[in-house]
């Protein structure tokens, strides 16, 4: 039973894996109340789903910050990061998938003078 945490963005996510029958638990909720998008919910299961484990762990998973697909991206790395600890040998393939590597992607900051990070004000000659 490991506690990983893994992060996407700005959400973090601590997934904890143990022996069971695929039981999903996000935050106190079954995966399919938590997540209302079919695509993040297949994101969340990628690891799982390469490594035939599906049903193998019960998994119960902490997550805060972001939104959506960045809380998904979050839960896949801590998912991975525990597998891989589980069982060694999946450290290839799944390394493979680049379900190992930290998207390291954030938003960029706003500068002074402009709009939002890179749009700048409608221009004007006149």
């Amino acid at each position: 039973m490991n506690s990983i945490s893994g992060r996407r963005k700005e959400a973090t996510a601590v997934a904890t894996l143990k022996k069971g029958t695929g039981d999903f638990v996000v935050n106190k909720k079954k995966l399919e109340e938590y997540f209302g998008r079919d695509v993040a919910k297949m994101i969340v299961k990628q690891p799982l789903v390469l490594t035939n484990t599906l049903n193998s762990f019960d998994i119960n998973i902490r997550v805060n910050g972001g939104g959506a697909f960045g809380q998904a991206g979050a839960i896949r790395l801590a998912i991975s990061k525990a597998l891989v600890l589980e069982n060694p040998d999946f450290r290839a393939e799944l390394k493979k998938a680049g379900y190992l590597t930290r998207d390291s992607r954030v938003k960029e900051r706003k500068k002074v003078g402009l709009k939002k990070a890179r749009k700048s004000p409608q221009f004007s000659k006149r």
